[in-house]
């Protein structure tokens, strides 16, 4: 493989410049023509020869160690290693160096064996963007291209750093859906055990005691007995197995691309979850797509790596759909109105930002603003669910006490 110096000029004008790695100039060629990079300039750069990125056969065998490892890279392990490696560049310190500092200081396993493979490439003449490629489990499209942008345009600290601020605040949009999920089905959760556990251990103490006394037994109490001898008897096996048999058709279609896209679909159109998610994906977009702009990426690449960030898949098609309609001279703007996936606002702001060539600072803008509203969407939910909880216990557990002590007010009467 051989290294190629490429210049190229971005939307907004500035001169940038890059390396590649190919067999030879036409596949380079080839290879921006799929980023969407009109070269000014591509020079054989002098030097060694690297690898090519992402090649089975590595200079390394830590990324064979590291597949045995179980555990994912967290969000916010990236955001550390950016923080932490844009710290030390800035401070002056060599890459090979700061590599080296922070694989010392890591605590994840799988992180830990990356920064010594990239150490490694990188001691052997490879950029720290193609040492990255070789660690797609590690790390994502995103952080790979604002490293590469930063190493063209010689400002690889402020995008670390702009990178690590991104990863950071889209970590924290997760964790907010995350957290005003969790407490309602925890208490859900352990509302049903609770009912379970009386209906099935409570009620048939009672139901003996009823039986002796030859107390004529209300409605109500006498559904309950009924469903506590279901519960105990064959049958409730037969209805779990059918539970077990419904989740697992629901996961199995959902990893199918048809069924992802469909439940994706009626997920969107749920009542306040279903704006959440839209929301919650408005911010992650402009966001992501502000940072890559700034960055000098161009916008078919930026259009890719955007679609990898959206978790919803109607979201994710709606946005590589667009590439097409880009490619050939549309605005984004228009090309994302036709989808109708994103908010009215965020599509008029970001016309307003391609029209005054500031489209990188207008995204930032919508993007705070989604996420403020996200904030607030998920503290009035939880707001709402909180008491409904609660009520959703106290009818349960007072359901159960009631079909109990309904016959022993009948006893009483006819005692008297």
């Amino acid at each position: 493989m051989t290294a190629f110096v490429v210049t190229y000029t971005t939307r907004s004008g500035q001169q940038r410049e890059m390396t590649l790695t190919a067999d030879n100039p036409s596949t380079a060629r080839r290879e921006l023509r799929r980023r969407g990079i009109l070269p000014n300039t591509l020079v054989r750069k002098e030097g060694p020869k690297v690898p090519q990125a992402g090649a089975k056969k590595t200079p390394s065998s830590f990324s064979g160690l590291a597949e045995l490892l179980e555990g994912p890279v967290t969000i916010r392990d990236k955001a550390l290693f950016a923080n932490k490696l844009s710290a030390l560049v800035d401070a002056g310190v060599p890459i090979l160096r700061s590599l080296d500092l922070m694989r010392m200081q890591q605590r994840s396993t799988k992180m830990r064996l990356a920064l010594a493979g990239m150490t490694q490439d990188v001691n052997q003449g490879d950029s720290l963007g193609n040492a990255m490629r070789r660690w797609p489990k590690v790390f994502d499209n995103l952080s790979i291209a604002l490293v590469e942008a930063g190493e063209a345009g010689g400002v690889l600290d402020d995008t670390l750093k702009r990178l690590a601020t991104l990863l950071e605040d889209n970590a924290k949009l997760q964790n907010q859906i995350k957290g005003a999920m969790s407490y309602p089905v925890t208490v859900l959760v352990i509302a049903i055990a609770v009912f379970l556990g009386m209906t099935i251990f409570l009620i048939p103490t009672f139901s003996s005691v009823f039986d002796q006394l030859g107390a004529e037994l209300p409605l109500f109490t006498q559904m309950m007995l009924n469903l506590s001898e279901f519960l105990r008897s064959w049958r409730a096996l037969i209805l779990l197995a059918a539970l077990v048999g419904f989740a697992f058709w629901v996961v199995s279609t959902y990893n199918t691309p048809l069924g992802r896209r469909q439940i994706d679909g009626l997920l969107l159109k749920l009542p306040l979850f279903g704006e959440l998610l839209q929301k919650t994906a408005s911010a992650q977009f402009c966001r992501t797509l502000s940072s890559l702009s700034k960055a000098g990426v161009p916008i078919l690449l930026s259009l890719e790596i955007v679609r990898e960030t959206a978790t919803n898949s109607v979201i994710s098609d709606a946005i590589i759909s667009c590439k097409k309609e880009v490619s050939e001279g549309m605005p984004l703007s228009a090309a994302l109105r036709l989808k109708n996936v994103f908010p009215e606002m965020a599509v008029n702001m970001l016309a307003i930002g391609e029209e005054t060539g500031e489209m990188d600072a207008m995204l930032s803008k919508v993007a705070d603003f989604y996420e403020d509203e996200v904030t607030t969407m998920v503290k009035a939910m939880t707001s709402m669910l909180e008491p409904a909880m609660i009520v959703l216990v106290g009818i349960i557990v007072g359901s159960v006490l009631l079909a109990m002590y309904l016959p022993m007010f009948s006893i009483y009467e006819h005692v008297r």
